[in-house]
């Protein structure tokens, strides 16, 4: 009986658009390259039945692939409560791109390529400023 080898996270990510029917596949697997090319150390695994990115081993940025209009990131502090979610953010959001659902919790929508576009710039520094204001929780 073969020993069933388990995935790295790279390969389950990999795994998981290579079998992706999502209308938004395209515009994900390159939100996919603009995080990891980010160049602040993110790993990545399945989490929630999508891709999420990881900051020493703990998840910080999840896919949400609910609606039927584009899709959202969840930027979270992972499993652990953090007693931050009744206070301020945890970082200041300039570019406006980050919707505050608690002090440690927001989300960002794509709704289409060309909103991908038009956000590309603000998603690197909404994620750069997540990672360091939550690396160390």
């Amino acid at each position: 009986m073969a020993k069933t080898t388990k995935l790295s996270g790279e390969e389950q990510v990999a795994d998981f658009f290579r079998k992706s029917e999502h209308p938004f596949k395209k515009e994900m697997e390159e939100v996919r390259k603009i995080v990891l090319g980010t160049g602040i150390g993110l790993s990545e695994h399945i989490k929630w039945n999508a891709p999420s990115f990881c900051v020493n081993g703990q998840d910080r940025i999840t896919f949400n692939l609910h609606g039927k209009d584009g899709f959202r990131l969840i930027f979270h502090c992972g499993s652990k409560t953090t007693g931050l979610a009744g206070q301020a953010s945890l970082f200041m959001d300039d570019t406006g791109l980050l919707e505050w659902v608690a002090g440690d919790r927001a989300i960002a929508k794509i709704a289409s390529a060309g909103d991908l576009e038009e956000k590309r710039q603000k998603l690197v520094e909404v994620v750069r400023g997540w990672i360091e204001a939550t690396k160390d929780l």
